[in-house]
């Protein structure tokens, strides 16, 4: 807190601000969003940061220590656009909740306060709402513990219960979190001491939260984890290492925090080892542009050109693959054997793809509910999920080849789609029970079908219709009477019967007086009531509330029976998604012409026609055509080279030809279809890429250090089975130092790591390579000059470039005539003489060209000097803005 503004100490304030007090005491770290009727208030440096990061008016409310107390406030129904903006500035936001009627309060004193509780702690890792999620993107919570010297990623996915656990090499952390992004990165206060730990924290992307160390204790841990999933034992879940262990622990932790007891339905945690995905470093994910663009967004991606998905589940599940392309090669091939069978079936994979993009997202709406955060809407969303669930297993029954069965992976999920008998019961009752497109709150009721519960429509009935009845009544009673009663309400004595002074005798004489009781008498009129009209008054009075009620009764019975069949609604959520998943990727596999990749356990890399599916879609979108290229790797067969030295001049395609092959990898290994004639590829076990320039000045790493300590994790990682793409390494350094440095490190890849390579310079001598080694080439970008312009052809070919055509490459981008001809100049004065024997006394460092001294101005550039604009009149001014325009014609 600020020394403007400090929190105050609960004695000497009234009984609301000390709710506040004790409420901001257990969560000081959060902006307290405090219910106050209609509006959550925030105090004190709450509402002044809050005020900043909404915009909101900063008011005042009463005096502290005879200082104004800040306070700014949102209303309750706009609440969730606050809170998500909040959110992605970074804050946390604690809600306290009125969890008292006030009628309730009131019975304990005209002074009571109304009682207030934390019910939840929004975290950026935490959220389930619909308006703070993206439904395209994951929103996962991650928590890193070490113990004995093997590290842990414990992720779950709040929205939808996912929960995976990765024990893996302290130096694969940085890659394992960078695969995931999750939203927040929960770890124990004393790994921020271990800088290989606090680096790959500070790459995830996401919110670090530190945690106090007690909490990742192993046997404190543990007894968390099994209070999380409600059981005595974890050994169903498999063998846990200490340190998976610990961070399970923190997880759950953190949820009974943040979730105030109420907990999502988790799946039990899917277990992973190291090996079961291919390793990409922060670094090669963000030169690559797997799943967001180096401008930071998803444009521009591999993610964004091939997604076809029409759901967000769906949509996640594709990133997902794509983040983290698989080991397995049976589990690669059961994806590419789903994928062709849906481009084959391309009537089937239409129909399908229609009907699941109505299809809703039911694991998030399973979630919301499940932590009290969900209202009809969810339901009405669980019920269509359902529907969407049948219908799929209709349209694959009524397919005209049943003969032709889907493969094994398309099976597993058109069986997590048939309906058990709760989801079944389940879905009759949600289709019987809610109304077409119900309210988003159950509080606001009206969601519940006429018919579904007779008490509801009879109370429905007495509150829409109760005018009604008092009429029918006061017919009655009339008749009864014989006495002209009129049926009439006020705020004092709700519904009454009256009638003149004179028309009221007989009432007040028995035997009427017995069944019309008096209520008041006035000067010209007298009041009756009857037993039934009591009832009747009673009963309408309260229909309203008791309609409301019964609709709450029943939201919470239908909820209840969701929660009950959690664990079959989120296998049915599961294969919606994957079916999706697999349709969009067999849909863009026909629009680009990709074909099937064969995969191997061999060291090969083979591709022939292959091409940058985003680079390609945005040469296609300008009418241009993309040029094919062929690539041949094999890291120990007799018939291609290990390492390809790539060299040509600049913007002739290098960086592309390296990223479209590194990409191919990743897309075959992620079960997709591959934009290639053809894919031979041996599984390739770690991707590294070193493409491009950057810094990191925050931790006084510039552009040349940064390169290396890149490439030093290339050489101390990469194994036989790993696939390195290198761009220009060297060059932020001397010439003969870069020189070094690259030759080296290309025969450390050759002779050491022994990994399939490709290493594109501007250093020629590496071509050399060549003849000294048996198995490395050499590729060179095919260019040509025309007219004495330069034209790149994006051909990779066999054989060294003969130069590098910087001067050309300058010219084209714009640089001025004189300098490009003094370039030309230096450049002939080192060619002919040698690097080492040329005399810099004669190439001055501010040398003009000659042509530039002999130039004489212009005709346009004499008229200008001439011109004395301070003594021109408007008039003359614009007469010699013409004259001087015609000089250019």
């Amino acid at each position: 807190m600020n020394a403007q503004t400090p929190i105050p100490k609960a004695e000497a304030v009234t009984p609301v601000m000390a709710q506040f007090l004790e409420a901001k005491a257990a969560h000081p770290d959060a902006l307290l969003f405090f219910r106050m009727g209609d509006f959550y208030e925030l105090f004190f440096e709450d509402a002044e940061k809050a005020a900043a990061a909404l915009a909101l008016t900063l008011t005042k409310r009463g005096k502290h220590l005879g200082e104004d107390i800040p306070m700014a406030g949102v209303p309750v129904h706009a609440a969730e656009g606050y809170i998500a903006r909040l959110i992605r500035q970074g804050y946390r936001v604690a809600v306290c909740e009125q969890v008292e009627d006030p009628a309730e309060a009131k019975k304990r004193g005209s002074k009571a306060v109304v009682r207030r509780e934390v019910v939840r702690v929004v975290t950026p890792g935490t959220v389930t709402e619909e308006a703070l999620l993206d439904a395209r993107g994951a929103n996962r919570l991650a928590a890193v513990a070490i113990r004995r010297g093997r590290a842990a990623v414990v992720a779950v996915e709040v929205s939808t219960g996912e929960v995976e656990s990765l024990a893996l090499d302290p130096a694969g952390l940085a890659s394992a979190l960078s695969a995931l992004r999750p939203s927040e990165v929960l770890a124990a206060d004393r790994l921020f001491a271990d800088e290989t730990a606090a680096h790959a924290l500070k790459a995830s992307g996401g919110v670090v939260q530190p945690m106090a160390a007690a909490l990742s204790e192993p046997s404190a841990a543990e007894a968390r984890a099994r209070r999380l999933y409600g059981v005595e034992t974890l050994d169903a879940f498999g063998a846990f290492e200490p340190a998976e262990i610990s961070a399970l622990g923190l997880i759950a932790a953190y949820l009974e925090t943040t979730q105030a007891g109420r907990l999502p339905p988790l799946k039990p945690p899917r277990r992973a080892v190291e090996a079961a995905y291919m390793a990409i470093d922060p670094s090669t994910r963000a030169a690559l542009e797997i799943d967001r663009a180096q401008a930071g967004g998803r444009e521009g991606s591999l993610l964004a050109c091939i997604d076809r998905t029409v759901s967000g589940p769906g949509a996640r599940r594709l990133a997902e693959r794509l983040a983290r392309p698989l080991m397995d090669r049976a589990a690669i091939e059961a994806r590419l054997d789903a994928v062709g069978w849906l481009a084959e079936h391309r009537a089937l994979r239409r129909d399908l793809r229609t009907l699941l993009k109505g299809a809703p997202d039911m694991a998030r709406a399973l979630a919301r509910l499940a932590l009290g955060r969900g209202g009809p809407r969810d339901l009405e969303a669980l019920g269509r999920g359902l529907e969407a669930a049948e219908q799929a297993l209709a349209l694959f029954a009524s397919r005209p080849d049943p003969l032709s069965g889907p493969p094994a992976l398309l099976e597993s999920h058109l069986a997590a789609l048939a309906p058990t008998a709760d989801t079944a019961r389940l879905k009759a009752d949600l289709a019987a029970g809610l109304i077409e497109g119900p309210p988003h709150l159950a509080r606001d009721g009206g969601f519940i079908r006429p018919g579904f519960r007779p008490e509801l429509d009879e109370a429905r009935r007495l509150r829409d219709h109760g005018r009604q009845a008092i009429v029918e009544l006061e017919g009655r009673v009339q008749v009864a009477s014989g006495v002209p009663l009129k049926a009439r309400h006020n705020a004092v004595l709700g519904y009454f019967l009256e009638t003149s002074a004179k028309q009221a005798e007989p009432l007040l004489k028995p035997p009427l007086n017995a069944q019309f009781i008096h209520r008041q008498t006035l000067a010209n009129q007298v009041r009756f009531t009857t037993t039934e009209l009591v009832e009747l008054d009673a009963a309408i009075a309260q229909a309203g509330q008791r309609a409301l009620a019964m609709e709450l009764e029943t939201f919470e019975a239908l909820r209840a029976a969701a929660g009950a069949s959690a664990a079959p609604l989120q296998a049915a959520a599961e294969a919606l998604a994957e079916l999706d998943c697999s349709a969009a990727l067999a849909e863009w596999a026909e629009e680009a012409r990709a074909v099937r990749p064969q995969v191997e356990d061999s060291t090969v890399f083979l591709v022939e026609g292959g091409r940058h599916p985003v680079v390609e879609a945005a040469v296609t979108r300008e009418g241009q055509a993309f040029t094919p290229n062929d690539c041949r790797l094999d890291g120990s067969g007799d018939q291609a080279a290990r390492l390809a030295i790539v060299t040509g001049p600049n913007m002739a395609g290098k960086s592309t030809f390296l990223r479209q092959n590194a990409l191919l990898a990743v897309m075959a290994q992620a079960g997709s279809f591959v934009p290639a004639r053809s894919l031979r590829l041996g599984l390739v076990d770690r991707l590294f890429s070193r493409v491009g320039a950057g810094d990191d000045l925050s931790r006084g790493r510039s552009t040349f250090m940064l390169e290396m300590i890149e490439t030093a994790a290339i050489l101390v990682q990469a194994t036989d089975r790993s696939l390195v793409v290198l761009d220009e390494i060297g060059r932020g350094t001397a010439t003969y130092d870069g020189l070094a440095i690259a030759w080296a490190t290309a025969e450390g890849l050759y002779q050491t790591n022994r990994c399939r390579t490709l290493f594109a310079t501007h250093y020629h001598e590496l071509a050399e390579l060549e003849a000294r080694l048996d198995r490395v080439c050499n590729l060179s970008m095919k260019a040509s000059e025309w007219n004495g312009d330069l034209v790149f052809l994006h051909e990779a070919v066999p054989g060294a470039a003969d130069r590098s055509y910087g001067v050309q490459v300058a010219k084209l981008a714009g640089v001025p005539p004189a300098v490009v001809a003094r370039a030309w100049e230096v450049l002939d004065r080192l060619e002919s003489e040698g690097v080492g024997k040329a005399r810099l006394e004669d190439l001055p460092l501010f040398a003009v060209p000659p042509v530039a001294l002999a130039a004489e101005p212009s005709p346009l550039e004499r008229e200008l000097a001439r011109i004395e604009p301070d003594e021109l009149t408007p008039r003359q001014a614009l007469d010699e803005l013409y004259r001087l325009k015609g000089l250019l014609l």
